[in-house]
C-alpha cells in the first residue's frame, strides 16, 4: 500500500509538472480562499489578546462610573439613547466622600487636554501629548505599572505637588538616552518634577497609552480650566466576593448625589471591567464568522477550479488509463492515482495560503499595534478546509478516470 501511494505521489507530481502554469491558477485560487480564512482569523485573535491584556491588567474586581456605560458606547445601535449630564467635578468629590464600601478605593481623575506640547530644557514634544489630573489610587485601579521611579502618593496629592509620572514613550524621546527621574518638565509654563515613568502598555484602538502625562487633579484643573469637564470615577474592589455589592452600592451613592427619584433611570454609565471585556470579545466573534463567510466563498469557488481542472486532466490522459488498465491497473489503483494528484495540488494551495495567512494578519496586527500570536485556530481550520475541499473536488474526476472502458480509452485521441 505504501508503495502504491508512493507511485501514485510520483506520477501525481509528474503530471503536475507537466501542466505547471494550470496549476499554479488552480494552487493560486485555493491559497487565496485560505488566505483570506487564515489572515482575518489571525487579525481578529491578535484584537482579542489585545482586548484581554488591555482589559484583564485591570483585573475582574474594578468598575468604572462615567458619563455613559462603556459597553453601551460600543453598541451604538439604539436610536433612543439619552444624553446624559457630565460627572461635574463637586459630584465626583462628594461621591468619593461618601462612597465608603468596605474593602475599595475609589479613584477620581479627567482627561485635562489631548494635544499639549511638553518641553524639558531646549528640547519640546510634538503638540500630541495627552494631560491626565489623577489622584494617588489612578494607576492601581487602571492596572497601570511604574516601570521607575514611584506612584503619587496621597501628600502630593493632598498638598497640590507639582510632581507627575510620565508614559514610557518619553524615554525614547523628549528623554532618549537619559533618567528622567528628578527631571524637570514645561507643561503650559507649569513646571513638574518628574517622580516616575509607566511601563509600556501600548496602544488600544488606535490611541496611545504611553504618550501621556499624569499629574494631581487639583493642579490639572487650574492649568487647565475650563467648562463642562467630564469627570470619571473608578473603583478598585479588593475583595472579589464583594463585587456584586459594592457595584450596587455605588450606583445608590450616585442616584442620591444626582438627586434621582426611585422610578427615574440612571443617568449616567456604571461599566464593569469583566462585562466590558465580554462585550468587546462578542464583537469580535463577528468578525470570525465574517472570516468563515468570505473563506468559504472563496474557497467553494477553489473547489470548482479544482475539480475542472482533474476532469480535464482525466480527458487528455484518457488514453494513458486506456493503457494503464490494459496491463491491469484496477480501478482502485486509477482512482487513486487521480484522488493523490488532487489531494497533492489542494494541500500545495493550504499550505501557500497558511503562509500567506499569517504573514497578511501578522502585518496588519503589526501596522494596528495588535499583539500578534500563532492563530493555531486558523491554521487547523485552513487544514480542515483544505481537506474537504481536496475530497469534493476529486471524488468525481477519481471515479471517472476509473470507470473509463479501457477498449474506448485505447481508441482516444
Amino acid at each position: 500500500m505504501v508503495g502504491l501511494f508512493k507511485e501514485n505521489t510520483k506520477i501525481a507530481l509528474d503530471s503536475i509538472k507537466s501542466q505547471v502554469l494550470r496549476t499554479s491558477l488552480t494552487v493560486f485560487i485555493i491559497a487565496l480562499g485560505i488566505t483570506a480564512l487564515v489572515g482575518i482569523l489571525t487579525v481578529v485573535s491578535a484584537l482579542q489578546n489585545t482586548i484581554l491584556n488591555d482589559f484583564a491588567s485591570m483585573g475582574a474586581n474594578t468598575f468604572s462610573i462615567s458619563r455613559y456605560d462603556a459597553s453601551s458606547q460600543i453598541n451604538r445601535n439604539n436610536s433612543d439613547t439619552r444624553i446624559n449630564p457630565i460627572i461635574s467635578y463637586p459630584e465626583a468629590k462628594a461621591f468619593k466622600d461618601e462612597y465608603n464600601f468596605p474593602f475599595t478605593q475609589t479613584s477620581l481623575s479627567f482627561t485635562a487636554a489631548s494635544n499639549v506640547e511638553v518641553k524639558y530644557s531646549d528640547k519640546k514634544t510634538d503638540p500630541e501629548i495627552a494631560i491626565v489630573g489623577v489622584d494617588e489610587n489612578f494607576c492601581p485601579n487602571k492596572g497601570l505599572q511604574i516601570a521607575k521611579g514611584r506612584n503619587f502618593n496621597s501628600f502630593d496629592i493632598a498638598n497640590n505637588n507639582f510632581v507627575c509620572v510620565l508614559g514610557s514613550d518619553f524615554e525614547k524621546g523628549l528623554f532618549k538616552d537619559m533618567n528622567p527621574l528628578d527631571k524637570t518638565i514645561s507643561i503650559r509654563g507649569a513646571k513638574f518634577k518628574v517622580i516616575g515613568v509607566l511601563k509600556e502598555k501600548g496602544s488600544t484602538f488606535g490611541n496611545s497609552q504611553d504618550l501621556r502625562v499624569l499629574i494631581p487633579n487639583q493642579i490639572a484643573r487650574s492649568i487647565f480650566s475650563q467648562p463642562n469637564i467630564n469627570y470619571d470615577l473608578s473603583v478598585m474592589v479588593t475583595n472579589e466576593n464583594l463585587l456584586d455589592e459594592a457595584v450596587d452600592n455605588a450606583i445608590i451613592t450616585m442616584r442620591r448625589i444626582r438627586k434621582l427619584n426611585p422610578i427615574e433611570t440612571e443617568n449616567f454609565g456604571v461599566s464593569r471591567s469583566d462585562d466590558l471585556i465580554q462585550t468587546l470579545l462578542d464583537n469580535t466573534a463577528t468578525l470570525s464568522i465574517a472570516a468563515w463567510v468570505i473563506g468559504v466563498i472563496t474557497v467553494f469557488g477553489s473547489s470548482i477550479a479544482l475539480m475542472n481542472i482533474m476532469l480535464v486532466s482525466v480527458t487528455e490522459r484518457t488514453r494513458e488509463i486506456g493503457i494503464r488498465k490494459a496491463l491491469g491497473a484496477k480501478r482502485s489503483t486509477i482512482a487513486w492515482q487521480f484522488f493523490t494528484e488532487t489531494l497533492v495540488i489542494g494541500q500545495l494551495g493550504g499550505i501557500v495560503g497558511i503562509i500567506l495567512g499569517i504573514l497578511s494578519g501578522f502585518g496588519i496586527a503589526m501596522a494596528f499595534k495588535f499583539q500578534f500570536a500563532i492563530p493555531w485556530l486558523a491554521i487547523i481550520a485552513a487544514f480542515i478546509t483544505t481537506f474537504i475541499v481536496t475530497i469534493v473536488s476529486g471524488l468525481y474526476p477519481a471515479i471517472k478516470a476509473s470507470k473509463l472502458d479501457p477498449v474506448e480509452a485505447l481508441r482516444y485521441e
